[in-house]
């Protein structure tokens, strides 16, 4: 099941003007409703069929040209068939990335299954959290990440599979595929486009992650979506190193380029050493990235090879402003194209026209289609705020807003598996009485030309000196000062004090020098916003998406007996070293702040 030719150098295609992106991507996905019981895998069948000898998954541990592919979901439906699982039942996937992981859940979910994409990273608690809400009746996990399962409760009629070598007396996957069929079942169960294909967890950066309910019309309406809007072809080949068990790099990286005929690279993890020398390996004409994927690879040491690549474009989201223009000319990258979405969202901004900073602009003969408000929030009680007559406050133009996106009269919105969490996300009575919109929690704002900016996550912000802070803004700003290389954000309770001070955890070189560092944060910060803490460390920890965990930096706030890093406190105009007498004035209301 490998390539014909895995190293067949693409053509480089020219760029596209942002209209015929917009145009492209609304035809791609216009039959889709025409077709309610052809899903994803049929699709790839189809493909198939019509050029089964090129390139569509590419890896350096196995790779599947379109008809290896077709085969192998064929292989996997059988087994589903197998089973005695009906449809609906959830099989949990817990693997590592690689083409298999692809044509897993394509094969299972065609068969009507639920699959539910597991963070193989995930141990303890959260792993056991993950598998409960899923209420998976069977389970695959990769040999190598099976010992995760123990000292783990699981349901006791729950059947596990290994894939991969044997494994604690586990059933070997393998074994049973290999008597099975590569072609479909003659006799398939009928699937609909508003079945649920997956299950995919929100990232759990503030608690425990939430199961996102998608459903096949989802999964189609990404694959085709974002084929039409990048112009994907035959020609094209996209790197993609982000997890396969979130939404962006397991379906909308994949799914897209293999809509349109293409291929993907999926390697096991980023790695900002390798990354260049797989681009030119691989001949990729695209990638996937994360923002903070970006900034790991423009702190790289400048190499001579830097340039020399056959990428067209860069598409992903999380790109901060600060290092956009430095990213895009330092690689000679042609075309960036950032976009916002959510797994669970009701509406998506895509960036086609490179607004620097900018995560997307909706044209005027779509809003119709995107239906986007931002609204004010209660400075008191950080929900939306209300008017006299009790409908929302819409924010002006440049004013910060929660962005909302509505959810059509006649709409099931898929939510999460639990109840009450979907309930949460639905606001009523915004525009219009009776009227549901979903809320992201992101706070944003449009300028004058329609141009949204991403500030902060709602629970990421806080009051100091009775003004909003945002946490992003004020870190991008930060990591533009000289010696500093990365910069988290969060606010801390101060006694005796009303809302949050600011203290922001800095990554720095030798080249840091803490006087001019104030300097720079008082010239570019209004003084509200300057940390009032600082803490030198190591990079925080982040999410295999790469978004900051600041749940113990929140817990050690700016305790010298609870942090080994060196503190330092805002008094006098100057940062003085944080110790313990230091912190006993400070907390004794005898340093003002």
């Amino acid at each position: 099941m490998t390539v014909h030719d895995p190293h067949m150098s693409p053509r480089k295609p020219a760029l596209r003007k942002a209209s015929t992106a917009w145009m492209e991507a609304l035809a791609s996905t216009a039959t889709i409703s025409d077709a309610p019981h052809r899903v994803l895998a049929d699709v790839i069948a189809d493909l198939a069929a019509q050029n089964g000898d090129a390139a569509a998954l590419l890896s350096d541990l196995e790779s599947f040209t379109f008809s290896a592919l077709a085969a192998r979901m064929h292989q996997y439906e059988h087994w589903a068939l197998t089973q005695n699982l009906l449809p609906g039942d959830t099989v949990a996937l817990l693997m590592g990335n690689r083409p298999d992981y692809v044509a897993c859940w394509m094969g299972l979910s065609r068969a009507g299954l639920v699959v539910a994409l597991i963070n193989p990273s995930q141990r303890g608690a959260a792993l056991q959290h993950s598998l409960t809400i899923a209420t998976a009746k069977a389970m695959i996990v990769e040999d190598t990440l099976a010992e995760a399962l123990d000292g783990i409760a699981l349901p006791p009629d729950l059947k596990i599979w290994v894939h991969g070598e044997p494994r604690g007396g586990l059933a070997r996957l393998q074994d049973a595929l290999d008597d099975l069929p590569l072609t479909a079942p003659a006799h398939r169960r009928r699937v609909s486009i508003t079945d649920r294909a997956l299950l995919i967890y929100t990232s759990g950066t503030t608690g425990l992650p939430k199961a996102a309910i998608v459903s096949h019309r989802r999964v189609l309406n990404w694959a085709f979506w974002f084929k039409g809007l990048m112009g994907y072809t035959p020609q094209d080949r996209l790197y993609n190193c982000l997890p396969l068990c979130h939404s962006v790099g397991g379906v909308v990286a994949v799914a897209a380029t293999l809509v349109g005929g293409g291929s993907t690279v999926i390697v096991p993890k980023f790695s900002a050493s390798r990354f260049w020398s797989d681009i030119r390996r691989w001949d990729c004409t695209a990638f996937q990235y994360i923002g903070e994927l970006c900034r790991y690879l423009l702190a790289q040491a400048p190499a001579a090879d830097d340039t020399q690549h056959g990428l067209r474009v860069a598409v992903g989201n999380g790109l901060r402003a600060d290092i956009w223009q430095a990213f895009q000319q330092r690689f000679c990258l042609p075309q960036i194209v950032e976009f916002y979405a959510s797994t669970e969202g009701t509406f998506s901004l895509y960036n086609v026209e490179g607004t620097v900073g900018s995560i997307g602009r909706i044209p005027p003969f779509l809003r119709h289609r995107f239906k986007i408000v931002l609204v004010k929030q209660d400075a008191e009680t950080g929900e939306p705020l209300r008017g006299a007559d009790g409908l929302c406050v819409a924010a002006g133009v440049n004013e910060p807003g929660e962005a909302l996106g509505h959810i059509a009269e006649d709409a099931i919105f898929e939510g999460y598996t639990d109840a009450q969490s979907t309930h949460r996300k639905v606001l009523a009575n915004v525009l219009r009485p009776g009227d549901r919109w979903f809320r992201t929690g992101d706070l944003m704002r449009m300028d004058a030309a329609g141009n949204y900016f991403f500030m902060d996550r709602l629970g990421d912000t806080f009051r100091w000196k009775g003004e909003n802070v945002s946490t992003l803004e004020v870190a991008n700003h930060l990591s533009a000062a000289p010696g500093v290389s990365d910069a988290v954000v969060y606010g801390v309770d101060v006694p005796s004090t009303d809302g949050k001070a600011g203290m922001a955890l800095l990554t720095v070189t030798p080249a840091f020098d803490l006087t001019h560092f104030a300097a720079h944060a008082r010239h570019h910060l209004p003084p509200y916003a300057v940390p009032v803490f600082l803490r030198l460390g190591a990079a925080a920890a982040v999410t295999d998406t790469f978004k900051h965990r600041k749940a113990d930096l929140l817990r050690e706030g700016y305790d010298p007996a609870a942090v080994n890093d060196p503190l330092f406190v805002l008094e006098g105009g100057a940062y003085q070293p944080l110790d313990s007498g230091r912190l006993a004035r400070l907390m004794s209301g005898a340093i003002k702040l």
